[in-house]
């Protein structure tokens, strides 16, 4: 329920603080004072998007705030699913700077808009004049009927089904397209895949054989070289070594008298040693090397091998030539498991249709139980308000076997008759303004009660009626409010007068700037703004002796 609405800087607002009743409330003014320029702030802090022609003053930001009472309206679980703090008087701000940036709040967490819409949602209804459209829209007429079954639980459980056979549809659809295409491109993945087994590739081949090719085409030069290095070494006179062991036994003779030598000399014999195990393994490695044609052309083919699989497959290592081996592999077994998965994967939505079958089902006989209720009820309330002869007709066109839609496999159709003898036709060939005015006001009233809002609005949803059916009107106004708070804008006293709680909405240009303001009429000027609805701005004694009885 909306306790109270602070507006500061919106449009002709530069500051408003309402209270209203927990019942019925009637705002009334003149047309231009300003009426549905409340009501648009409202809807701000209900998710709507805002703009920069809202601003009263451009260099101060707009704030509109909002108190709710959600204490009976089961919202815990919102609040907890959103990570919000939960109270009972719950606050919807919403600041909007004149750059257009936008903040909002629940209980001085900010939040995104569309939190703050589905909140929204479940607090307000607003029924506008222009809403009488969304009568004619399918959707909205199976929403009618749905409210009525209660089918709010059925629907999630069918949406949540009916997504997840869509989507296995459609992956179904994905891997019999991709299965044919695979099938077709099997001998080609089969050939490459055979193609790059038979290489039997390694990681470290490669560069172990440029290494090994380097070495065997230098085969004669290496040997050259080691024979050099040999005689330099043993053979040349006086060699290397030779002269190393003259110098050895020089300096043992030497040590005898001096022992700093001997350390030079045990230097000088390791030095020996060393250098002829260096000439056994350069011997060794002589042995050894010489020119190996056939091993040289083996080692070419090889790498001419893996050079063209890599030039191929526009890949420079063996480690990507085995990736995309592994890959290949990889896809031949989904190729040959494909029809496996499929099968099943058919299975799956055969068993997700049952379900969903069954869903449709329980919604259809749910749906078809209700329709009756809607007609006679709405028949009832358009007789109370004037149209004893009206009727709705409600159609329900299933779809063909096996096809679903997002709701169900149900198509509901409204037809309305106005008068006798009229046949039922779609509501847009046959209904007047004020006759859909009381139509939506019959069905808006039948499911508010079943919806459990705290608050609907209407906005002058009055139009085309007057007399005694606006005194109808307002009589079921006032009924609806004995279950929840009505927040209702009208010309006609004979809604006004029905109220608990009246607002006068109005200009004031005492001051520079022409603003808009609101105020709770009292008892006699609540007698007065009727009395002015009812004959002008200047009433006679007639006049406001009218109102007094419209008000008793």
């Amino acid at each position: 329920m909306l306790k109270r609405l602070a507006i500061s800087n919106y449009a002709l607002i530069d500051t408003l603080d309402i209270s209203f009743s927990d019942e019925l409330n009637i705002l009334t003014g003149e047309t231009g004072a300003g009426k549905s320029i409340i009501l648009g702030a409202l809807s701000l802090i209900l998710g709507q998007r805002a703009e920069g022609k809202y601003f009263f003053n451009q260099q101060k930001k707009c704030i509109i705030e909002g108190t709710f009472l959600v204490s009976d309206f089961h919202l815990n679980d919102f609040f907890t699913d959103n990570d919000l703090d939960y109270d009972q008087e719950t606050i919807l701000r919403r600041e909007i700077t004149s750059d257009g940036k936008s903040r909002a709040f629940i209980n001085d967490t900010p939040v995104n808009l569309s939190v703050l819409k589905k909140l929204g949602e479940k607090l307000i209804d607003i029924h506008s004049q222009h809403a009488t459209l969304e009568i004619n829209d399918e959707d909205f007429q199976l929403l009618v009927i749905d409210t009525i079954a209660g089918n709010q639980e059925l629907l999630v459980n069918y949406n949540t089904v009916y997504k997840s056979y869509r989507h296995a549809q459609a992956k179904l659809k994905e891997l019999i397209s991709q299965s044919e295409q695979s099938k077709s491109d099997l001998d080609y993945f089969q050939f490459q895949f055979d193609e790059l087994d038979r290489a039997k590739l390694t990681e470290e081949e490669q560069a172990q054989l440029e290494q090994e090719l380097d070495t065997l085409t230098h085969a004669e030069e290496i040997k050259r070289n080691l024979l050099t290095a040999i005689g330099v070494l043993n053979e040349s006179e006086p060699s290397i070594i030779t002269q190393l062991k003259e110098a050895t036994l020089s300096l043992a003779n030497a040590e005898k008298y001096n022992p700093e030598i001997k350390e030079l000399h045990e230097r000088l014999d390791s030095s020996l040693i060393e250098l002829k195990d260096i000439l056994s393994e350069v011997e060794r490695i002589e042995q050894h090397s010489a020119v190996d044609e056939s091993r040289l052309e083996e080692v070419s083919q090889r790498l001419d091998t893996i050079y063209s699989l890599q030039k191929k497959h526009r890949v420079s290592t063996n480690i990507e030539l085995i990736n995309l081996r592994n890959e290949l592999s990889e896809k031949l077994n989904s190729i040959l498991f494909a029809d496996e998965d499929i099968a099943k994967l058919k299975l799956d939505v055969h068993n997700i249709n049952m379900t969903l079958s069954e869903l449709a089902e329980q919604l259809h006989d749910l749906r078809m139980h209700s329709i009756p209720r809607v007609e006679e009820s709405v028949k009832a309330s358009l007789h109370e308000v004037g149209m004893p002869n009206a009727l709705l007709q409600i159609e329900n066109e299933r779809l063909e076997a096996g096809k679903f839609e997002m709701n169900g496999t149900d198509r509901i159709r409204f037809l309305f008759s106005a008068n006798k003898g009229q046949s039922p036709l779609p509501m847009n060939k046959v209904a007047s303004g004020g006759e859909l005015s009381r139509l939506m006001l019959s069905i808006k009233s039948l499911i508010a009660v079943h919806t459990s809002l705290p608050t609907i609005i209407f906005d002058e949803i009055d139009t085309g009626i007057s007399g005694e059916v606006a005194l109808k009107v307002g009589n079921i106004m006032e009924k609806l409010s004995e279950s929840m708070q009505v927040i209702a804008i009208t010309h006609l006293p004979q809604i006004a007068a029905r109220g608990d709680a009246h607002y006068s909405v109005y200009k004031d240009d005492r001051t520079d700037m022409t603003h808009t303001n609101i105020r709770r009429l009292e008892s006699d000027e609540r007698v007065m703004e009727l009395a002015k609805m009812l004959s002008g701005n200047n009433p006679g004694e007639s006049a406001i002796l009218n109102a007094k009885e419209l008000l008793s």
